[in-house]
């Protein structure tokens, strides 16, 4: 058997399961199609959207087994015939495998769309950009593409301190907007040190009022990261042609006035990074190579593990034990496990 044949291994599921379901795995090598790369993988990070595939609440084509997992960067093994701009030995990543028949991003080896893979900035460290890709993607996307954010406006992001709303507030920043966010009121250090103009305490009663003070002729846009979804706040504090885009929070069910809705010309927007388009993703992979460059964000907390920590990964996630926490998985052994 040559080193190109031999099995792969890789952790991952062979049904829609929980987390204890997910296991080490031995699968075929992948062969590289005439637009695929082979990626060897150095480091993979774990997602709350992986917990949603993982256990079929984000439906979608799966190949079972499956290695679980989205997001990957690693060094380029191989490169198809039609493939042009990456070449063997070049880092690269990509943020959008493990869903709609794709193979996973935990395994040692994997088969990447071309179209699907961007080259990662020279000296930047694998693991902080596994990390980054799907906060600052995700954001990215949230923030422009769907948001349609434009400098002078006034943006509130919702979550603040968190994965995902950290990387909105440093998007929207560059965009020269001005930002509000809302964290708990030991994050708004943070969140000010990130660029946000304004930082208010979620667990203010009267959180309506505060955001009216900040922006009396109302928020242009409105990124609610933390899935509370309360659309009658948010539609009562929009601007004219204000919009707000829904990004989290699968199984919540807010009430939507929508008299005072269709009367401003305000839209409300449903974004899953799950169904971006590739193109979408090419436009998103710009900005997050321009953050990762320009180490615009990091992980407040990196916590590194091996593959076979995934199961236990994907159970502190769905606990909601990584507050400020970033988990990356490695082929090798890592140092999940002591930390436990």
């Amino acid at each position: 058997m040559t080193a190109e044949r031999r099995p792969v291994h890789a952790a991952g599921i062979d049904r829609l399961t929980d987390a204890a379901g997910i296991g080490e795995l031995v699968l075929p090598a992948p062969s590289c199609g005439p637009d695929q790369v082979l990626l060897r993988v150095d480091a993979v990070a774990v997602n709350h959207v992986d917990t949603f595939v993982r256990s079929g609440v984000y439906a979608t084509d799966l190949d079972f087994p499956v290695a679980v997992g989205r997001d990957a960067v690693g060094t380029v093994e191989a490169t198809g015939t039609g493939v042009r701009g990456v070449g063997v030995g070049q880092r690269a990543w990509t943020n959008s495998l493990g869903f709609d028949g794709r193979p996973g991003a935990t395994a040692e080896l994997v088969a990447v769309d071309a179209e699907r893979l961007y080259p990662l900035p020279d000296g930047v460290d694998p693991l902080i950009a596994a990390a980054a890709l799907h906060p600052c993607a995700t954001a990215a996307l949230a923030v422009g593409r769907h948001g349609q954010l434009e400098a002078g406006q006034t943006v509130y992001v919702a979550g603040g301190a968190g994965q995902v709303g950290s990387a909105a507030i440093v998007v929207a920043k560059a965009r020269g907007a001005r930002v509000l966010a809302s964290a708990s009121a030991a994050d708004a250090d943070y969140c000010r040190g990130l660029g946000a103009d304004v930082v208010l305490d979620y667990h203010d009663a009267d959180l309506a009022g505060r955001l009216r003070e900040a922006a009396p002729r109302g928020l242009n846009v409105q990124v609610d990261t933390s899935g509370h979804n309360d659309l009658e706040m948010a539609v009562d504090l929009a601007a004219r042609r204000g919009r707000i885009v829904v990004m989290a929070g699968p199984a919540s069910t807010p009430v939507l006035p929508a008299g005072q809705l269709y009367m401003r010309d305000a839209s409300v927007h449903g974004f899953a990074i799950s169904n971006a388009t590739v193109g979408e993703l090419a436009e998103a992979a710009q900005t997050v190579n321009t953050l990762l460059a320009d180490r615009a964000w990091e992980p407040r907390n990196l916590v590194r593990g091996a593959f076979r920590d995934a199961g236990w990964a994907h159970a502190q996630l769905e606990a909601g034990q990584v507050h400020g926490t970033r988990i990356v998985l490695l082929p090798q052994h890592g140092d999940a496990t002591a930390g436990r």
